[in-house]
């Protein structure tokens, strides 16, 4: 039979209030605690969540909605979302939207019933009315990588727009003029962003703007693979390509090397957001990179402090996290512009 608190009381000769304080996360002296954790050891004693869910309206889960779980972003922040969730003593419950609203809508009604203390959100849609009902109920909520335009929420975001003008400034640099962007559609608020660091570095430098070399679409593999057969197919084709997501630089390379497209040679490239890609295609790409690690952090920190307490009332922090640009061999140097 499973031991309960009752014999933890017994054991340790507490009273039932002292134990039970401990065990709802109260504070007990030192030598208390020392022998209400011997006890539970010795017992083998489980916490029944439920009942203490009930008891202190926290079940000691965090919702997590995420656009794909097939996304590796998604998938990777996710991972090291929960790993520093779980060294707080808490779980997650993982919903898949797979990019569609009403999924979105849906699984935050499953987390609410399922009593969550939080939700995180790598959100899908376009407006924020779908998480007033979290609101309602006081439940925290922190986005990752977007904000909305009808209402501000907590937010961890990256600067996109630099991603996307540091990557197009490094084209400029050696030399290219006719440079393309293979990105998502206006949809997305993270390609949007990139996009406008494109158009901006190109401003920047007094340089014309293709519409012919800039490629939206759905943020997958076979779109970069298409965009780029398409963009080297033109009777004056870039000299140059900015692959603005993983999937679509993914499908880029794929289509590169079944068309036996040579890199540097016959076009430049500068992808995004793996470094182990960067790695194993050769030549290695120039890539900008994300930085996943902290982003997962800040996250998981930001929904503790709000769990806690730690944030006043209403307020809302907005963190913007920076890109960097790891160097590789994919960008022909054809000359400089003076």
């Amino acid at each position: 039979m499973a031991a309960t608190i009752r014999d933890i009381k017994r054991m340790t000769g507490l009273s039932l209030a002292t134990v039970s304080k401990y065990l709802n996360g109260g504070n007990v002296l030192p030598e208390n605690k020392a022998a209400i954790e011997h006890a539970i050891e010795v017992l083998h004693y489980e916490v029944n969540e439920v009942a203490r869910g009930l008891a202190t309206n926290r079940t000691k889960t965090i919702g997590v909605l995420i656009q794909r779980l097939d996304n590796l972003f998604s998938s990777t922040i996710i991972s090291k979302i929960e790993d520093i969730l779980r060294g707080h003593g808490y779980g997650t419950i993982i919903c898949d939207c797979k990019g569609e609203e009403k999924l979105e809508e849906e699984s935050i009604r499953f987390l609410l019933s399922k009593r969550v203390d939080g939700i995180i959100t790598l959100p899908t849609a376009t407006s924020s009315g779908y998480l007033e009902r979290a609101l309602v109920r006081d439940i925290p909520v922190v986005l990752i990588d977007r904000v909305f335009e009808d209402k501000e929420w907590d937010s961890i975001q990256v600067d996109n727009e630099e991603g996307g003008k540091m990557a197009v400034q490094k084209l400029i640099e050696n030399g290219h003029t006719k440079i393309a962007i293979v990105c998502g559609d206006e949809q997305y608020y993270t390609a949007k962003k990139r996009l406008k660091g494109y158009f901006d570095a190109l401003e920047e430098a007094d340089l014309p703007v293709y519409s012919k070399y800039i490629k939206r679409g759905p943020l997958e593999t076979s779109h970069g693979f298409q965009s780029v057969v398409e963009l080297m197919e033109m009777e004056d084709p870039p000299t140059a390509v900015f692959l603005s997501n993983y999937e679509i630089t993914l499908g880029a390379m794929l289509a590169i090397n079944e068309r036996d497209i040579q890199v540097p040679e016959d076009l430049s490239v500068v992808g995004f957001d793996n470094m182990l890609l960067a790695q194993v295609v050769k030549p290695k790409l120039w890539m900008v990179v994300q930085p996943m690690e902290e982003i997962a952090r800040e996250a998981a920190e930001l929904m503790l402090r709000k769990l806690d307490g730690g944030t006043e009332e209403g307020q809302i922090t907005k963190v913007v996290l920076h890109t960097s640009l790891t160097e590789g061999a994919s960008i022909k140097k054809i000359g400089k512009l003076t």
